[in-house]
Formats: structure tokens, sequence, C-alpha cells
């Protein structure tokens, strides 16, 4: 065989394999996003702890959990936040689905007062389930040295330790019967672009998230214990400050992605357009996609900036 038809054949041989690879991973992404059929997520148990559950995705997901006959374990700092979230679980679902109350802000909290915290809400209960939602980010767009010491501490106490420690409060029950689940819920900051300047405490401690639950997937797996962290991109949120579009879904949207995903691959974006949206995103090169969101960023940054200069002048002419 000469060189030219070698060169050729292997050629083609490398074409082939590409477009066999590039088709099977399209088929396994068709059938993970919408033909696979969700597991039955009372098998690992009839009652889910979920954090930050009084607004957002937390608060989605625990309607979503109601709307599966499963029993609520609802923590947050806010009592009357909590109240208004059992208020409208019982109002949908009646006596069909038990809810209890944690109040507890992971802000203040120490990791001992947090896992004795969880302990004792759950003694007896037959907790399966774990979404690590609460987090913390910034109220907008800032440089590393603008970040004030409180709200940094606020972000990595919550973000970092919170979720660590709860976590860990629930491992010891879900060891002991070899089954459970502890969904992560992380960022699209972490997978999708190469960095997130002016967010970059939060983007670091998602990232940290994302860590954390690829090794713990790995340490329980054989315990029967399904770790994963999901990674939504923008989704309507307070914290987003963004209205539903057609890449921004709805929590409730959300909410419904996430259930079809618990106890499957340890690393997800749940949501089909977010997944699209990623494809798009790394087709670009790492250099542009940095710089058009540092510019994009630069400009929430002035706006933000804005907004903080009205609000002390209207307080200080108010004062005066």
């Amino acid at each position: 065989m000469e060189a030219q038809d070698f060169l050729l054949v292997a050629a083609c041989t490398l074409g082939f394999i590409s477009i066999c690879r590039a088709s099977l991973l399209f088929v396994k992404w068709v059938w993970a996003m919408f033909l696979r059929p969700p597991k039955n997520l009372k098998q690992y148990g009839s009652w889910v702890i979920i954090t930050g559950s009084t607004d957002g995705i937390g608060k989605a997901i625990a309607m979503e959990m109601a709307s599966k006959g499963l029993n609520l374990v609802l923590v947050g700092r806010n009592p009357l936040k909590l109240e208004v979230t059992l208020k409208e679980i019982t109002d949908k679902h009646g006596e069909k689905v038990e809810v209890k109350l944690v109040v507890l802000d992971l802000e203040k909290a120490s990791g001992v007062e947090i896992v004795k915290k969880i302990e004792e809400a759950t003694e007896g209960l037959d907790v399966g389930i774990l979404v690590n939602n609460a987090g913390l980010a910034y109220p907008y767009a800032r440089f590393f040295h603008e970040v004030d010491t409180k709200l940094m501490d606020e972000i990595i106490k919550v973000n970092v330790e919170g979720a660590s420690w709860v976590a860990k409060a629930v491992l010891p029950a879900m060891i002991k019967k070899k089954k459970g689940a502890i969904v992560n819920i992380g960022s699209g900051s972490t997978v999708v672009i190469p960095s997130y300047p002016l967010y970059t405490v939060y983007a670091a401690t998602k990232s940290y998230l994302a860590m954390f639950s690829r090794c713990i997937s790995l340490e329980y797996e054989r315990q029967g214990i399904d770790v994963q962290c999901q990674f939504p991109l923008f989704v309507e949120t307070k914290m987003t400050k963004l209205r539903a579009s057609m890449f921004v879904p709805s929590p409730e949207m959300y909410g419904k992605a996430c259930m079809r995903w618990i106890g499957y691959d340890s690393m997800c974006v749940p949501y089909c357009l977010h997944s699209i949206q990623c494809l798009l995103l790394k087709a670009i090169p790492d250099a542009l996609l940095n710089w058009y969101i540092l510019r994009s960023f630069l400009s929430v940054r002035k706006r933000g900036l804005l907004k903080d200069s009205k609000v002390k002048a209207s307080a200080s002419s108010k004062a005066n």
C-alpha cells in the first residue's frame, strides 16, 4: 500500500470513528434528556430534606417532591417564608404530604450546630433524599477586592460549609440503610465557561461543590448512595434577577427537569435548553468568551454601583 493510500484510509477511519462517537453521544443525550424514565424516588425513603426551600429552585423542587407523595423537611432561615411555603404545599396536597419546618441560618450557625439541628429534626424519619439548594451570590458584579468581608464570609459559609455540614448530618443514616440520594445544586459557571470574573467567590464556591460531589459520589456509591451535582445555567430567580425566556426557565420548569435526573449521572445539566446552550458556548474560543463575559459583567457592575449610589443619596437626604 502506498503512503498516499495509507493516509487516505487512516483519515477515513478516523473520520468514521469521530462520526460514530458523535452519533453515540447524541443518542445518549436524547435518551437521557427525553426517553429515560425517572427513578421512583420513594425507593430512597419517604422523606426529603431541602435547604433554601422558600424561594426559587428550592421551592419548586419542594412542590415537585410533594406532588410525588414525598414528605418534606424544609430548611430555611426565615420562619415566615417557611410558613408561607408550608401553606402553599398543604393547600395543594392536603394531608397527603407531611411537612416539617426547620429554622436554620446557615450563614450564622457553626458546623456542629448545623449537624445537631438536622439530626434532631430528622430523628426517626426515613430520610431518603437531601437537596442542598441553599446558596448565596453577590448582589451584583464586583472585583474581588471590592467584596466586603461580611459578604465573602457569608457566601463561603452557605455555599461551602453549609452544604458540607448538612450532607455530613444525613450520611450516617443513609449508610446504615444502604440507600439514599444527595443532590447538590451547583452552577453553570463551573462547567460552561473558562472563567467567571467579577463573581469570583461565588464561582469558586460552586466549583468546590462540584468537586465535593464527585468525591463523595465515588466514596459512597458502594453504599447504595447516589450523589449528584446539578448545573443550572440562568434560571428566573431572585438571585439572577432575570425574566423567563428561551434559555432562562422558570423555577417550576427547572424543578421538573431536576426530578428526571435524580439518581443517575453524578454530574449533569438537567434542563434541555441549558444543555444545548452548553454545547454552543463550548464551541466559542476561550479567549473570546472570556472577553465577552468580562465586558458584560463590567456593565452589570456599573449599573449596580449606580443603583447603590442612588440608594445612599436617598437615605442621606431622608436623614437630613
